[in-house]
């Protein structure tokens, strides 16, 4: 994959204690900006996943989001979630995954791509078999006119 094109991709400022305090020595509220930099998105990103509901209610002094430590491990769990293909409006179960009901809905939605991930799986290597029988059946082939029609695929 290509991350350097996710707009949350680390970058060498991760968690760089010099200029940023990791979000358990913090005693006030992140801006934005910090929040972007501890966890490699770009205040864009963080925005986006504001709209879609996934950091919960946010709060504000004038017009500065203020984002709480808890935010942090939000963003990280968001981020993992897309790098292993969710979308962004499929991650509502994230909102609430610090309760009882919403750890088993994460759980449910893993459990729900895993299987998809397999059904792709097996009809990728159906395809595959496919593919080496077509192979096979061409190799001994001395010219279009000794070729038989292949036979209609099962996939």
């Amino acid at each position: 994959s290509n991350d350097s094109k996710h707009p949350c991709t680390l970058s060498q400022q991760h968690f760089q204690q010099e200029r940023y305090m990791l979000p358990s020595a913090r005693e006030s509220p992140m801006r934005i900006g910090e929040l972007a930099a501890l966890t490699g998105c770009t205040p864009k990103a963080l925005r986006l996943y504001e709209a879609h509901g996934l950091l919960g209610t946010v709060a504000r002094r004038g017009n500065y989001r203020n984002y709480d430590p808890e935010d942090v491990q939000r963003v990280q769990w968001i981020r993992q979630a897309l790098s292993l293909g969710f979308r962004l409006a499929a991650l509502q179960p994230l909102r609430s995954i610090d309760t009882p009901s919403g750890a088993a809905a994460v759980q449910a939605l893993l459990q729900t791509r895993r299987r998809a991930i397999a059904d792709e799986l097996a009809r990728l290597q159906a395809t595959d078999i496919a593919l080496a029988a077509l192979t096979m059946e061409l190799s001994t082939c001395d010219g279009a006119k000794t070729c038989r029609s292949p036979e209609p695929l099962s996939i």
